[in-house]
This record gives C-alpha cells, structure tokens and sequence, in this order.
C-alpha cells in the first residue's frame, strides 16, 4: 500500500502562507521580547523560564505554580510524594528553556531519548523551507504522536519553545524561548489539518509572549522604584538582594545568602529594611523560616 509521512512539509507551506499576517506579527513581538532581554539581568530570563515551565507543566497535568517551582529548584523544598516527580520534570524544563545548546543541534541529547528521537532529526531537516514558528509547531505535534507517554507532552512544548527561539536576533543574548503557555494553553491544544493547528500555535504564541512583555514591565517599573527607595543604603547588599528578588518569584533567607555571598545577618537586616520601605512582602505569614517576594 502507499505510504504518506505523518507531516508534509507542502502542507505546513501553505498553511503557513495563509497566516503570513499573524506570523509577521508574532515575530514582531516575540522581537521585542528578545531585545528587551538582551539588555536585561540573567534573572528575568530565569523569571520567565520559571513561569512558562509551570504553565506548561500544568498543561501536561502537573499542577503547581511558578513560586513553588521556584523553591523546589533552588533549595528542593516544597514537594511531596505526589509531586516530586513532576517538579523534577519541571526542573528539566527550566533547564532546557534556558541553558545548553537548542534542540536543532542535537534532537536527541536535548531530549535525553537517543534511539526515540532519532526520527525527528530528518524531519527537522525536511522542514528548512518553513518558517522557525511554524517548525516548532512541527516538531510538537510530531513528538506527541511517536508515543503515548505523558512526559512527552512537557518534552514536546519545551523543544518546541527552544526551536521557535531560532528566529532571534541575538542568538545566545536574547530570548531563549519563544513563549507557549504564558497566556493559557491555546498553543498546546489545537488540533484538526495544518491549517487550523498552525492559526492555534501562532495566536496562542503571540499572546504568550505579549504576557511575557507584560510581566517585564511590572519587574522593570518594581526594580525602578526599588533602586529609588534604596538610593540612600550603603554597601552592595541591598542591590544584590533585588537582583535576588528580580528572579526568583519566592526567596527564603538561606536562598538570599547563596545568591548574595552575604552573611545571614546581613541579609536579615536588609530583607527588614525592604520591607519597611513597601518593596517586598513576606509570603508565609510567620515568624520563623519567612519567604519574601517582590511587591510588583
């Protein structure tokens, strides 16, 4: 009998062509993302990476929000039985989305799986005529069908946002992922030909990373107003707990001291000194083992 591959690139091409409108503007804003964080500190790219990979996981079926991600990947506190290993996953993801070379390079390493994804590698190959966006799109829907598992779900949305990052301007500086899942699972979920999976992908993109831009603007307009109301304190403390604090959405005070080098003393009395000032808030409600986050 004939045989016809999964995914024809012809049919990829003309659906893409019938979206030239919305990709032109998806690559707009996604340029905007990617410049704003090629002058921006490392922790925003982590603050990012911290949010899609916690709305991915949710996606996938992993509940959890990004604060908690945040401290099981920091300190592995906040997990139990039944979530360990879905943070474990999510810790993977945040990973992936920001460090080590993209998937184009390797397929299989990226994925840890070398005899699984052996196949997706001449399929990427056959897609070089597409757009970037429209090969993530590609690719996701490619390894969601190779096997049933549910991590795969994670795994294809992950590579999918590395991939789609290829369109950057600032290869290694800028954005690092093109954002997914920000604004709700829309890109994850469409379904039908091409044509209908590629206009989901794109407007679910488009208004991730508009939610990604969103969520810089408050960091950017809280780290403004906290640097102002911070003018008048001495040494780098305070300055190097507001990078701290900038990227990571829960900080506990062991967490402030790896990331400051400063003692537990000082890093107490210039937590305290924030908070007097309205720049963050305590999240637990305790006297003991407190946990910080910015008043964005």
């Amino acid at each position: 009998a004939a045989r016809r591959a999964l995914f024809e690139p012809a049919e990829w091409l003309a659906a893409q062509a019938g979206h030239s409108g919305a990709l032109a503007r998806l690559t707009q804003v996604f340029g905007e993302l990617d410049a704003r964080l090629r002058s921006a500190p490392p922790g925003l790219r982590l603050r990012l990476a911290l949010q899609e990979a916690a709305d991915q996981s949710w996606w996938a079926g992993a509940r959890f929000p990004a604060e908690r991600l945040g401290l099981w990947l920091a300190m592995r506190v906040g997990s139990l039985g039944e979530t360990e290993e879905g943070l474990a996953r999510a810790g993977w993801a945040v990973r992936r989305l920001t460090e080590g070379p993209p998937p184009a390079q390797d397929i299989a390493a990226f994925l840890d799986r070398e005899e699984e994804a052996l196949d997706l590698a001449p399929l990427l190959a056959s897609l070089s005529a597409l757009h970037p966006v429209t090969q993530s799109a590609v690719l996701f829907h490619a390894w969601r069908m190779i096997g049933p598992e549910r991590a795969r779900d994670l795994e294809a949305a992950v590579m999918a946002a590395r991939h789609g990052a290829a369109m950057s301007r600032f290869p290694g500086q800028g954005a690092s992922f093109l954002p997914l899942a920000m604004a709700g699972p829309l890109s994850l979920q469409g379904q039908g030909d091409a044509v209908a999976k590629l206009s989901a992908w794109i407007t679910g993109a488009e208004q991730s990373v508009l939610a990604a831009l969103l969520q810089l603007d408050r960091l950017r307009d809280w780290r403004a107003r906290a640097d102002q109301a911070t003018a008048d304190l001495s040494g780098r403390v305070p300055a190097l707990l507001l990078d701290v604090l900038e990227g990571w959405p829960l900080v506990p005070a062991p967490l402030a001291e790896a990331q400051t080098g400063a003692s537990r003393a000082a890093v107490q009395r210039n937590l305290d000194k924030l908070a007097e000032r309205g720049l963050i808030r305590e999240a637990t409600g305790q006297g003991r083992f407190r946990i910080w986050r910015a008043a964005l």
